[in-house]
């Protein structure tokens, strides 16, 4: 394929593709727009992140205080409860700081796979049809509302029978068969709860969005190359990519260290107990995020098994020429793979055949994995100090990286 200049590049892009964002999109995103509260800079996004929290939040102080829920008249006052102030001041902060993140380096992810013409250009208005149709779903009134009508129907139910606590809080005092909700209570279980649950919903729909366009890239003609130094034929930025949803990972783990706090404090369960949920919770997200990338295997095995190949004949006949020339003393018949330098040339052909079999079969690597399961672990490292002294954990934490 012969490479274009950038500028003739990108006047093949859709206009679309030139600014493309998962997240600046739909009902929710047309109503921040009306108040003034989209756009790039921190400024907005810091001011969306206090109204909304403080919209979920601030009423639940309020009324618990207006209902007089002293913290010795209830089991767990509202100042207590780790996994409210959790979900509240700290996952759903990070749900919307991650659209911004999202927004900055997934935009610049779809034009890398035209500006550096690792679609064909054949493929071009496929690209760009992939594209329009991810624009059109992220778009779409209808799904959103549908969020809405789950956080209310399912989300309600999970809510009252699967996470809000069998003892007397400040939201419900619970009886054999019912939750008997306070004035806070009403507010948490249908604003509070509903405004958390519909942005973790929406950023499963715009994950679902995101691997759908990449598979349908990944039905396209590619151009690979195993000699790419990223090792992963030129397509490493895609496990780079999964960094954009690292704030979606950190409140996700967030969200299970609340939960197990207040089982821990207020339930009386043990710590350990829960060493399997936080095993398989950190892996299954983990795989959610990056595992989707495994589409592009085919490409990247295609692209190694052909480098290796053509790799190898260019090599077979660099060093022979080289031992004909350098050796034997002869003349060899390929003067144009030598020249003054050749021992330096014999060297990086060495280093180039070394890319070429050593190149991934996925486009992330350990240090991609690493980092995102150090990220989702992380708000779960303080629930051992519901078992160990500070100073008990610095040690096991020293046994563990020594």
């Amino acid at each position: 394929m012969t490479l274009q200049p950038d500028s003739e590049v990108k006047t093949t892009l859709n206009p679309e593709l030139l600014g493309f964002s998962l997240v600046e999109g739909g009902p929710v995103f047309h109503l921040y727009r009306r108040i003034h509260h989209s756009g790039d800079a921190w400024d907005l996004w810091w001011r969306r992140i206090l109204v909304i929290t403080l919209f979920a939040w601030l009423p639940l102080l309020l009324l618990s205080v207006v209902e007089g829920q002293a913290p010795a008249s209830l089991k767990i006052p509202f100042l207590h409860d780790i996994e409210a102030q959790v979900r509240l001041l700290i996952a759903l902060p990070a749900l919307i700081v991650a659209e911004l993140v999202a927004h900055i380096h997934l935009s610049a992810v779809v034009r890398r796979f035209v500006e550096r013409q690792i679609v064909d250009t054949d493929d071009l208005p496929k690209f760009n049809a992939a594209v329009k149709s991810a624009v059109r779903v992220r778009n779409s009134v209808a799904m959103e509302m549908a969020l809405l009508v789950l956080v209310y129907t399912l989300g309600l139910w999970i809510w009252r029978s699967q996470i809000a606590l069998g003892s007397a809080t400040w939201y419900a005092m619970p009886d054999v068969t019912h939750l008997h909700l306070s004035w806070a209570g009403y507010w948490y279980a249908f604003v509070s709860i509903p405004i958390f649950q519909f942005m973790l919903l929406r950023w499963y729909m715009r994950l679902v969005v995101w691997f759908r366009f990449l598979w349908q890239v990944s039905r396209l003609n590619l151009h690979l190359t195993a000699a790419h130094p990223d090792r992963a034929g030129g397509i490493g930025f895609l496990g780079k990519s999964s960094y954009a949803f690292a704030p979606i990972l950190f409140a996700q783990g967030a969200l299970l260290a609340g939960l197990i706090a207040s089982r821990v404090l207020y339930d009386g369960q043990s710590l350990l107990s829960f060493k399997i949920d936080a095993v398989g919770l950190i892996g299954f997200f983990v795989l959610f995020i990056l595992g989707p990338l495994v589409m592009f295997t085919p490409h990247m095995e295609s692209a190694k098994r052909n480098g290796r190949a053509e790799y190898g004949l260019l090599a077979n006949r660099y060093v022979f020429g080289f031992e004909e020339k350098w050796v034997r003393g002869r003349a060899p018949d390929i003067g144009e793979l030598l020249g003054a330098g050749d021992i330096q040339s014999l060297a990086d052909l060495g280093t180039s055949y070394s890319v070429v079999r050593d190149m991934r079969l996925v486009p992330f690597g350990l240090e991609d994995i690493t980092l995102l399961v150090a990220i989702t672990a992380a708000p779960l490292l303080p629930l051992g100090l519901t078992t160990f002294s500070l100073e008990e954990l610095l040690i096991h934490l020293v046994k563990v990286l020594f």
